[in-house]
């Protein structure tokens, strides 16, 4: 067996433990073992993945692993990971363990949550590590079956129409998606599916590539968020329960602009170089309409829903920079947000379930009765708005830089653009911690609040950590995806 089907198997023999599992302690202990797995899994594969690249091996994909599915329709599990692929696992594998702490004690329906939690992250560990058009494709659809369920069952408020709106809207995206991938196939000329014999071969005619492009930009941007597209996503974080939003929010989003990257860019590069502009336009606007948007909620989970279209928005509009710098500062921006965004749902959710309001004008001076959850609070909100040392100050740092190496009058003008995002986004950050953590508690209930728990704080402290130390030490990070970005922009290059 390959090393990165254990990413495949790990998820599978979860969903097996936890159908055979009988009462709560059985199945927090699955989902634990399972959860602590994939962590050490990924933290493994990343130093073997690091060490490789350091002994001087220049494969693009590094443990690449082919096998025949269904020969007629030339489908193969074909699998490999580069820099970019081992980043995204990382990142999941650490939603993942957060988000089975901040589960720990839902109720009701408790195996059923979880079965569905376990197969949602099986689609998105199969996506990151797949090189094939049809097993991305196959593992994709995986991942976003579930969320139908997790929000209609498990959610709250408007959750049944925040469920099928989410789920037609992701499902039309994968229409155009299924379409292009198709058409990507049929005009290569290649005999496999597979990504980097596509890429290499190169026979795709430009009128062609003029086709599939957009179909294909779209089908993942509108998971993305991309404008105007994007109006499930708050919908769908609100309804959301916690550990969903975060996993959502901080690694399924991620699936749209990898593939965008990984599929839309590299595989149809003259298109990507002749049609930019037009989704250069839209991304702009997702970002600073997403940034305005969260400034006039008055729902903590609709804030940093619109928040997560600003900076999701970001990601696509960096990778339409076609620069190298610009390139990486998206991949590190989908990594700060995954982790950032998994902070706050995480951190508004523990928040719902003790004041039972997420309505910004009925909370106030809750710094005085769970002192961690609002420093935790705080930092997140440090960490949105871009301070120096934490995640988001490096990520949009490099995307600006980056943007800003075109030198032309329209790419500049996005870029300043762009860049007022920071400048919103502090304004209602600030804003928001200033009226629900400081000021005088109006409600004498929430005098009586309790802080948070041991397994919120393994949730919180972890996903802390991770934010600071991506802001403080990203050189390895950076330098293992900027590498990773290298055959993608170089086709891109005009």
């Amino acid at each position: 067996m390959n090393s990165l089907s254990i990413f495949v198997l790990i998820p599978l023999l979860m969903l097996a433990a936890l159908w055979a599992a009988r009462g709560i302690k059985a199945i927090r202990g699955v989902m634990v073992t399972g959860a602590s797995a994939l962590l050490a899994a990924s933290i493994i594969l990343t130093f073997l993945y690091l060490e490789e690249r350091h002994a001087g091996n220049t494969a693009e994909m590094l443990f690449r692993a082919d096998t025949l599915w269904y020969a007629p329709l030339h489908i193969a599990y074909s699998v490999g990971v580069d820099g970019i692929s081992v980043a995204m696992l990382l990142l999941s594998s650490i939603i993942v363990f957060t988000g089975t702490f901040a589960s720990w004690r839902l109720q009701p329906l408790t195996k059923e949550y979880f079965l569905w939690f376990t197969l949602l992250s099986l689609g998105v560990f199969g996506f990151f590590i797949s090189v094939d058009l049809f097993t991305m494709f196959m593992f994709y659809e995986i991942a976003l079956i579930p969320m139908y369920l997790l929000i209609g069952v498990w959610g709250s408020g408007r959750k049944e129409y925040a469920a099928m709106k989410l789920t037609l809207m992701l499902m039309g995206g994968s229409a155009f998606l299924l379409i292009g991938i198709l058409g990507i196939f049929s005009d290569s000329g290649a005999t496999t599916m597979n990504i980097l014999e596509i890429a290499q071969l190169h026979n795709i005619p430009f009128e062609q590539q003029c086709i599939w492009f957009p179909l294909t930009f779209l089908g993942f941007g509108v998971l993305g968020a991309l404008f105007p597209f994007h109006t499930w996503s708050p919908d769908g974080h609100a309804s959301a329960p916690t550990a969903v939003s975060m996993l959502h929010a901080g690694v399924l989003m991620k699936l749209g602009g990898y593939g965008c990257f990984r599929i839309a860019m590299f595989l149809l590069p003259e298109a990507a170089q002749e049609l930019a502009w037009i989704f250069l336009i839209l991304t702009g606007i997702s970002v600073v309409y997403g940034a305005f948007s969260a400034c006039v909620q008055t729902d903590l989970k609709y804030i940093n829903a619109y928040s997560s279209v600003s900076h999701c928005g970001l990601v696509l509009f960096a990778i339409l920079m076609l620069n190298r710098t610009a390139a990486t500062g998206a991949i590190l921006q989908m990594l700060s947000h995954g982790l950032m965004t998994a902070l706050f749902f995480a951190l508004i959710g523990m928040i719902y379930g003790r004041t039972h309001t997420r309505d910004v004008r009925q909370l106030s001076g809750l710094m005085k009765v769970m002192p961690f959850l609002s420093v935790c609070y705080v930092i997140a909100g440090l960490a949105n708005l871009g301070l120096p040392g934490l995640s988001g100050f490096v990520a949009e740092m490099t995307i600006f830089v980056g943007s800003f190496q075109n030198a032309d009058v329209f790419h500049r003008t996005l870029t300043v653009l762009a860049c007022s995002s920071i400048v919103i986004t502090a304004v209602y950050i600030l804003r928001l911690v200033g009226k629900i953590l400081y000021g005088t508690c109006t409600d004498k209930h929430h005098l009586e609040l309790t802080d948070a728990t041991w397994d919120e704080r393994v949730a919180v402290i972890c996903l802390i950590v991770c934010v600071a130390g991506l802001g403080l030490a990203p050189f390895w990070v950076s330098r293992m995806i900027g590498e990773s970005v290298i055959p993608v922009v170089s086709q891109l290059m005009p």
